[in-house]
């Protein structure tokens, strides 16, 4: 009898899900399930209390939907690099096949447990799943890889063909006679995590049925309307599947084939519609190019693309970068997306520009603060995404903002919040404000002030900075790199 570990990562479901159907597959369905929790992730540079905790709860989802066919998790604690190869070698196992991830992390750990396994003499496979296209399949025509999404993306819709997204069934299972000892999944409060407030359901069944409901082209503020609603905050217009998608609750390819089915479903689909679900397939596509960034281009984690910019001197004023963080700063839309960072450990993807470009344009710190402080609340929180990201809005990454565009708070949120309503929810001292003064209540005369229940430097703060002249002195700075 045939046994291979199938060691879960960033892949925490049964459905389309590559290294588990091989594994299912080569084992006649003696395949045991294994989930590492390993210290150097849950405790490091990009580690999330909030994350972690919602990642305990998919793997209590994940037990059961195993459970339900007969099967089970084990669950260990402890280095990968110890704990496979001496697992393997205690069940007999055959071999150990996980699904890659291209971080630097995981590629050299990955790289070292596969030596080790191939040294016992036990098979290590690794599988293409939380990307449609790998690193070195969307390349220029001169064979390098692409810095600039717009290239990268037409060459990637153009090589897509249908078995790039065709998924794979929940395999069958067997079970052993006897199972290995497997720690329990502990409890947030054994691993040190206190987080207060509520977390979206976890697990393969939460992720397909937001999935589900998203693509329903019936529904309002769903993908039909998503070219016009994604970049309002204070709509309902976005998938709200980062999170599932970043612990892998929900496969990359069950996402792309149920989009393009959806447009391809009924001739009659309206334009609009069509367009917007191409739009959703735009950032699935973005996913795959950061990730492929990353993985050419590893020193962005800890300095800029390009690195010229390194050489930026920010003046990281500590009391500015705390009331940014706190959602004070006087501006309201940055305020309410950062309340909303800490509320629910998510935020809108237009706020995510909103408040990055305030950071490194308007209070002038270095974006590497902000990329932190992200990765420590989001859900959704990853090392690709989010650097390049916070690298586009700091104007010092691939494909990035120029320096001198520079967002304006003010008309940020009267174009994208023009009825305050993102503000309102988050920042409920402006609950009165009137619209025309809801994203700079400080222009508000004293008895205006007292109509809307709010003094401005007393309920709710004044503009930490100026912007205009915060622009004129992060133009000076990107110009002293620049000559």
């Amino acid at each position: 009898m045939i046994r291979i570990l199938h060691w879960f990562r960033r892949d925490l479901r049964l459905n389309d899900n590559a290294a588990f159907s091989a594994a299912a597959h080569d084992s006649a369905g003696m395949v045991l399930p294994l989930f590492i929790l390993d210290d150097a992730l849950l405790q490091g540079r990009f580690a999330s209390a909030a994350r972690s905790t919602w990642l305990l709860a998919g793997l209590r989802a994940l037990d059961a939907e195993l459970r339900a066919r007969g099967s089970r998790l084990i669950v260990r604690r402890g280095d990968p690099q110890q704990i496979l190869p001496a697992l393997a070698a205690e069940l007999d196992a055959a071999g150990v096949y996980w699904n890659r991830d291209y971080t630097p992390y995981a590629i050299k750990r990955d790289s070292t447990i596969k030596a080790q396994l191939k040294a016992d003499g036990r098979s290590a496979r690794s599988f293409k799943d939380g990307v449609i296209f790998e690193m070195d399949d969307v390349l220029s025509g001169g064979g390098t890889a692409y810095t600039v999404y717009t290239p990268y993306a037409r060459t990637w819709r153009k090589q897509l063909t249908p078995a790039d997204y065709a998924l794979q069934t929940v395999p069958e299972l067997g079970a052993p006679a006897q199972w290995p000892a497997s720690d329990p999944i502990p409890e947030p409060s054994e691993l040190g995590l206190d987080v207060t407030h509520p977390l979206p359901a976890a697990g393969e069944q939460a992720a397909l049925a937001s999935l589900a409901q998203f693509l329903d082209l019936r529904r309002n503020q769903g993908i039909a309307d998503y070219a016009e609603q994604r970049n309002l905050p204070g709509s309902p217009g976005t998938s709200r599947l980062s999170p599932y998608l970043r612990l892998g609750m929900l496969g990359i390819r069950t996402c792309l084939r149920a989009a393009l089915e959806r447009a391809d479903a009924n001739p009659q689909t309206p334009q609009n519609t069509r367009d917007s679900i191409d739009t959703w397939v735009s950032e699935l596509i973005w996913r795959d190019f950061y990730v492929q960034v990353l993985y050419h281009h590893p020193h962005v984690l800890s300095g800029a693309f390009r690195q010229e910019y390194d050489r930026l001197d920010w003046p990281n004023d500590e009391g500015l970068f705390a009331a940014w963080q706190a959602g004070r700063t006087g501006y309201p839309i940055v305020d309410a997306a950062m309340r909303q960072l800490r509320r629910e450990g998510w935020m809108h993807n237009r706020a995510r520009m909103i408040v990055a470009s305030f950071l490194t344009k308007d209070l002038l710190v270095d974006w590497r603060w902000g990329e932190r402080h992200f990765m420590q609340l989001l859900i959704d929180g990853d090392p690709a995404a989010n650097n390049g990201g916070w690298q586009w809005a700091a104007g010092t990454g691939t494909d990035a903002q120029p320096y001198f565009r520079i967002f304006n708070p003010v008309s940020q949120g009267k174009k994208f919040d023009p009825e305050g309503a993102y503000v309102r929810r988050y920042v409920p001292e402006l609950a009165n404000v009137p619209n025309k003064f809801i994203h700079e209540p400080h222009t508000m005369a004293p008895a205006e002030q007292i109509r809307a229940d709010v003094q401005v430097g007393r309920d709710y703060p004044a503009p930490i900075v100026d912007h205009k002249q915060q622009r004129e002195r992060a133009l000076a700075l990107y110009a002293r790199v620049k000559k």
